[in-house]
């Protein structure tokens, strides 16, 4: 992809990066939802679009894909709409009593408001427990609720197809079918919630909100750990021995090349690479304009050189060496970059420091642009981009603001010290509150890149 035009490398590279983390983040919360025996309705690679590839699973229901929208992922998990409705028991009994009905049918059947009926049909819908009927040519897509709905394919005991193995589809219905099985519509009724978000408990809950955090820093770790650990990386050794000279510099003037060895500047011995600079510098400091003298070994053989410094630069690199570490050493600095990582983001809550961990911040431009120039350094460089990108990411989702997923644990938390649910208006005030917060913080961010980069 080196071949990639300027403009395009940064688009490609930050696409692919942020659309896979994010994609993992998702998947965390995925794993996590199934293991609690919760519904995910969708599982895809980009953002919801009408377009996309999917296929389902037979295994658990979860309709996975990807959409050509490539700014991440989401997880369809059932119930984290925070969606109530006192009629949603009946409205599932009547669906299933008929198979499919208008919402002005289940309206005038149940003797209850349409809006009342459209309302408990929309939280039945994002439950799985009942299916949208569009009208023909109108496809799934369309950003609207339907008029109708019907019956899910339902087993005897209930289970549907996203129920995954207790689902027993030799002995299901069809979709549209009236169901009357071996439980009653209240059962039916508490059974579907018990496999939503909402209905599992607080520390199922917990979780699936942590789990996204958790792949995150997962992700990170092993991306860091196969630089430290498979790949190895490169590091300059503290010897006079010289790794590269500049083509022109001082130094190739002199005569000097790579593999000979600097043993006196200025009659001082020199003996590491560490010996070296300090000679140079304070020969710049004390008479920049005078040769320095400098004694250095070629194949055995001692030379002598008398080069002036172009800048206070000889023009030459330190010799490297590359290195692997064991796995204990390289999950101990990974960690130490989580620790390093997690302080930076819990300094943004500290208001002396807020505007200064954001002059050092960067936006999805910065990140893209920064992702390039990671790749076209080689795999090493952009693997242990990627693996603190995913740390800041998933660390950044623990800031309890919402929508993120730090903020919906403070509401979970205080939901259960109170003992009370919090309405859904206060917490869509809350997230649209910390939406904003997140525009403007994208703003100043994006102002420092176009500053930083162009």
């Amino acid at each position: 992809m080196s071949n990639l035009p300027s403009f395009i490398a940064p688009i490609f590279w930050g696409l692919l990066l942020l659309s896979v983390l994010v994609f993992i983040h998702e998947g965390g919360h995925f794993l996590a939802a199934r293991a609690c025996g919760v519904r995910v309705s969708e599982f895809f690679l980009g953002l919801p679009c009408r377009f996309r590839l999917a296929h389902r699973s037979r295994r658990c229901g979860t309709l996975f894909g990807i959409t050509p929208l490539l700014l991440g992922g989401y997880a369809a998990i059932c119930g984290m709409e925070h969606d109530d409705s006192p009629y949603a028991p009946s409205v599932l009994s009547e669906i299933n009593r008929c198979g499919k009905a208008s919402i002005q049918e289940i309206a005038e059947a149940l003797d209850i408001d349409s809006d009342e009926a459209l309302n408990a049909c929309i939280m039945l819908m994002s439950w799985g427990s009942i299916a949208p009927v569009y009208a023909e040519g109108d496809g799934r897509s369309r950003a609207y609720y339907p008029e109708t709905y019907a019956t899910v394919s339902r087993d005897r005991m209930g289970n549907t197809v996203l129920d995954g193995r207790a689902f027993d589809k030799d002995h299901a219905t069809t979709e549209g079918e009236p169901w009357s099985g071996d439980i009653d519509g209240q059962e039916l009724f508490k059974q579907e919630k018990s496999r939503t978000y909402d209905g599992v408990s607080f520390p199922r809950r917990a979780f699936i909100l942590l789990a996204g955090i958790l792949v995150n820093i997962i992700a990170g770790m092993l991306l860091l750990m196969s630089v430290y650990s498979l790949i190895g990386f490169t590091v300059p050794q503290d010897v006079n021995r010289i790794g590269e000279v500049i083509e022109s510099s001082p130094a190739a003037e002199a005569g000097i090349v790579a593999g000979d060895r600097i043993v006196q500047i200025d009659s001082v011995n020199v003996d590491t690479w560490t010996d070296l600079v300090t000679c140079l510098q304070e020969h710049e400091q004390n008479d920049s304009k005078s040769p320095v003298s400098i004694v250095y070994e070629h194949k055995g053989e001692r030379r002598v050189a008398d080069v002036t410094l172009d800048d206070g630069k000889l023009g030459i690199y330190a010799a490297t060496e590359h290195i692997k570490f064991n796995i204990i050493d390289s999950a101990r600095l990974s960690l130490a970059y989580v620790a390093q990582t997690a302080a930076g983001v819990a300094q943004l809550l500290i208001p002396t420091k807020t505007m200064q961990v954001l002059d050092q911040s960067t936006s999805i431009v910065g990140i893209s642009i920064m992702s390039a120039q990671a790749a076209a350094a080689g795999l090493a460089t952009f693997l242990t981009f990627s693996g603190l990108i995913s740390l800041s990411l998933g660390l950044m989702n623990l800031l309890p603001i919402p929508p993120l997923d730090g903020g919906k644990l403070v509401i979970e938390i205080v939901q259960r010290i109170r003992r009370k649910e919090v309405s859904v208006r206060v917490q869509t005030i809350v997230s649209y509150g910390g939406i904003a917060v997140f525009a403007l913080l994208f703003i100043y961010m994006l102002r420092a890149d176009i500053l930083r980069f162009f």
